[in-house]
């Protein structure tokens, strides 16, 4: 644990930088797992979900969470399943 106040103040934002980070970054997944999922079931509302999914990969590389090259590339694998 650090002695110097800056210090302890970076520590206390990292820790909380990194629970909304961890947080955001699972939903992502969650919402892109639901998509795949509907797409193998043929569900009714698939395209719907892969909308969803495909705006939680936009804002996931936005703030950093996944490279925005990634975001495109599953963005481009759920479009392609969806089709």
């Amino acid at each position: 644990m650090p002695n110097i106040k800056s210090a302890i103040k970076r520590v206390k934002v990292a820790e909380k930088a990194n629970a909304a980070n961890a947080q955001a970054k699972s939903a992502m997944r969650t919402t892109v797992k639901k998509a795949e999922q509907a797409l193998a079931n043929n569900a009714e509302n698939a395209n719907e979900l892969v909308l969803a999914a495909s705006k939680a990969l936009d804002s996931a590389a936005s703030k950093g969470l996944i490279h925005k090259n990634a975001a495109a590339r599953k963005k481009s694998r759920l479009a392609k399943k969806a089709n």
